[in-house]
């Protein structure tokens, strides 16, 4: 698949098949994502590859209760509220890996960087006929110390960027983007 058809097509996958994803294709995506820039070319990433089925079960159940405990309830949608106390909703959706991107917590842009190294790693899934989604629910708890040492993570670091990544159950239906409103500044107005 070419490059614009990957960032054409690629979509959240919520539904995926329990396919194993092999070592040599986990590392081709986590190679993707440190081509990305970074400010001032510190390349901060680390990576973490959570395949334990317990373990992914384990982070499901305790970023739900997380969010449900420490989101404003005017935040807190009826929908998000729902789903986050239903025992059965997985917030991984049966995806066989997650990828956690972590960059040192003291650094400039940190935030930036772990998110050009996502786009990265999502679209090389996407290239190689996987699915991926961004994770928010799991961000909090795996801030917390306990997230951090389940993930082992080295002192200092901040998990930045949870994804999945796994076999879709069903090819995604592209859902086409809104027009934004674009505002030419080129001293020609």
């Amino acid at each position: 698949m070419d490059l614009n058809e990957a960032i054409y097509t690629r979509r959240s996958v919520r539904s995926y098949a329990s396919e194993f994803v092999d070592d040599k294709t986990i590392l081709s995506l986590i190679d993707a994502a440190i081509q990305a820039p970074s400010a001032v070319n510190q390349q901060p990433c680390t990576f973490c590859v959570v395949r334990d089925r317990s373990l992914l079960a384990r982070i499901s159940r305790e970023a739900k209760a997380y969010m449900v405990k420490n989101t404003p309830i005017g935040l807190m949608s009826h929908h998000f509220n729902e789903i986050l106390n239903d025992a059965n909703f997985d917030i991984f959706y049966h995806a066989p890996v997650l990828i956690v991107i972590s960059t040192n917590a003291d650094i400039p842009w940190a935030t930036e960087d772990a998110a050009l190294a996502a786009e990265n790693l999502m679209l090389a899934a996407r290239g190689a006929g996987l699915g991926s989604c961004w994770i928010g629910f799991a961000q909090g708890w795996l801030g917390t110390p306990e997230g951090k040492a389940a993930l082992n993570l080295p002192a200092g670091y901040k998990p930045r960027a949870p994804i999945i990544v796994g076999r879709p159950k069903a090819a995604a239906t592209p859902v086409p983007r809104k027009t934004p409103e674009i505002r030419w500044i080129d001293g020609t107005n």
